[in-house]
């Protein structure tokens, strides 16, 4: 009898705390879910603000553009709209849609104003990765081993400085070479000759008084940024060249103070030299 009293108590409910148990778990993984969501949303948040402060210290994104709104800031727990992450840094410098058209519509004038010139492939212009990019080849403007420009380059940077006077971009002017090593009476190393020839090009185009000295810039960058393959006379033609590339203005100011402060003696150096 007390045997039979003992299973009739037996409850049919048991499942109820491993379901409550269970019910508990799901609500705290839903919960750290939740959690880890918000988390990279600010986080998000904030990598775009600096991306943007980034691109606006160097000119390239248009002051209204991509602005946040005033009197707020990811710190300030105000929910803002997550901006796209759809700038990848170091791939392509020319992101704003206005500045891409811009050199657009700069490029296809060119080619009508150089079709001359680029039917004779002396020169050849095409969109790059920091801008549009007018190459001019040694066959048409330099003599092998020098960087003193034809006669003839003159009429064709006219034509070329006339078209960028127009616009609000910066030039800079890119002498490149093969890997032929040089050494001659005048250029010992394939940098001097490279960056012999971007600033004669770079003076020839002051001198034309177009485009405002503060928008041009010259660099030599000798073999090593090759269009072509140097293994071949006709891939080594191609890569000597003075490269004029058309990109948005730098903002930077140069003179600013900026957190880097040298000290020890290479301070004392220069102040030295400064006082001489």
């Amino acid at each position: 009898m007390s045997f039979r009293h003992s299973r009739s108590r037996v409850s049919h409910e048991r499942w109820l705390v491993s379901y409550a148990d269970f019910i508990t778990l799901l609500f705290a993984f839903f919960v750290v879910l939740y959690a880890f969501a918000k988390a990279d949303q600010k986080k998000q948040v904030q990598v775009s603000a600096a991306i943007d402060t980034a691109f606006h210290s160097l000119g390239i994104f248009p002051d209204a553009a991509r602005r946040p709104a005033r009197g707020h800031s990811a710190a300030s727990g105000a929910e803002r709209p997550v901006i796209p992450m759809n700038i990848v840094m170091g791939e392509d410098a020319l992101s704003p849609a206005r500045v891409k058209d811009d050199l657009n519509q700069m490029h296809r004038e060119l080619q009508q104003t150089l079709s001359n010139q680029i039917a004779r492939h002396t020169v050849s212009i095409q969109m790059g990765r920091y801008g549009l990019v007018i190459s001019l080849r040694e066959a048409g403007f330099f003599p092998s081993g020098s960087a003193t420009p034809r006669p003839e380059t003159l009429g064709t940077l006219r034509l070329i400085a006339r078209s960028l006077g127009r616009t609000p971009y910066d030039v800079r002017v890119e002498g490149h070479t093969d890997n032929i090593p040089i050494h001659n009476a005048e250029f010992d190393s394939n940098w001097e000759l490279s960056s012999a020839r971007a600033t004669r090009i770079a003076r020839m185009l002051l001198g034309l008084h177009a485009i405002p000295p503060d928008r041009i810039s010259a660099a030599g960058y000798a073999e090593f940024h090759p269009v072509a393959s140097n293994q071949t006379a006709d891939g080594r033609a191609e890569n000597r060249r003075v490269d004029l590339v058309v990109m948005p203005r730098s903002q930077i100011n140069f003179a600013a103070p900026g957190p880097f402060r040298p000290s020890g003696p290479w301070q004392k150096i220069t102040d030295e030299d400064k006082r001489q």
